[in-house]
């Protein structure tokens, strides 16, 4: 019974996770667009970081630590092929997070040089990367 309340909080961290994931890269769009020296420019900055702080950062904490508890309680997962790919998959949407926070920092900087055009295709990312790990989990393919 423990494992379906953790593997509930798993997919509701995971959620509120990508919400995130998905959010600050458009949030990058609109931010690109303004001038540095301008009041939206500094209210982009404060929503980006509330957005990290709040959100982003505890979401991803307690998908790791859900999911990581679901392993040790069924470590024959570790045993499934998909679950390996679905792990790989995991490990660049942490990365994408980690390239998500050094951008937050440039533009706290103000040393931006990416276009609202760059950050609209990178927002592709995480979705391609959600599709492909639930495919994974749902279908559990013989890999």
């Amino acid at each position: 019974m423990i494992y379906l309340y953790l593997k509930a909080f798993h997919i509701i961290a995971v959620i509120a996770w990508m919400a995130g994931l998905l959010y600050l890269p458009r949030l990058f769009v609109y931010h690109s667009e303004r001038q540095k020296d301008s009041i939206s420019y500094e209210v982009f900055l404060l929503m980006e970081k509330r957005l990290i702080k709040i959100i982003m950062l505890p979401s991803m904490l307690l998908s790791l630590a859900f999911g990581t508890l679901m392993i040790y309680l069924n470590t024959a997962l570790l045993m499934e092929g998909y679950f390996h790919l679905k792990l790989l998959l995991l490990f660049f949407l942490f990365g994408f997070h980690g390239y998500l926070m050094k951008t937050y920092k440039k533009f706290e900087q103000r040393k931006i040089t990416q276009t609202a055009n760059y950050f609209k295709v990178i927002n592709e990312i995480p979705t391609i990367l959600m599709i492909i790990i639930i495919i994974l989990v749902v279908v559990k393919p013989n890999i």
